[in-house]
């Protein structure tokens, strides 16, 4: 019998991470991607958040869907800088295919989008919650 896989949850972040690294539009919009973010990091920029795994096994095989928020930050006055940081993102991931090391991807699909206002003074810090899922098999 087949064991599963370890968890795909590092792979795909990793996958994620060189996606958005590694395309100068993006790079160009913004001044890093994290998933730790410096005290002194300059806006705006990408952080690769929190991640949700669950199974998505089929007959004879083991597979996973791993749900990743990813959050922009900016101090532009409004939404704008976000949002079309935020549309490359989207245009980056949502079906298209990932290069995962250990695992076969499956697909990868857009869930939603949310703007949010750092209420901490001065209120300046505008904020896009990304949210996707990417569906692994493991080969």
């Amino acid at each position: 019998m087949t064991t599963p896989a370890p968890s795909p949850m590092l792979p795909v972040q990793s996958a994620v991470y060189a996606r958005l690294k590694n395309d100068a539009t993006l790079t160009g919009m913004i001044r890093g991607v994290y998933d730790f973010v410096p005290e002194d990091a300059p806006y705006p920029f990408v952080v690769i958040g929190e991640a949700i795994e669950t199974p998505d096994n089929r007959h004879g095989g083991f597979g996973r869907e791993t749900v990743i928020t990813l959050h922009v930050w900016s101090r532009y006055q409004g939404y704008a800088q976000v949002l079309r940081i935020g549309a490359r993102v989207t245009a980056l991931l949502d079906h298209q295919p990932l290069t995962i090391t250990g695992l076969a991807h499956i697909a990868t699909r857009f869930e939603f989008s949310q703007t949010l206002t750092d209420p901490e003074p001065p209120g300046d810090i505008r904020h896009l919650v990304l949210r996707y899922r990417i569906a692994t098999e493991q080969h």
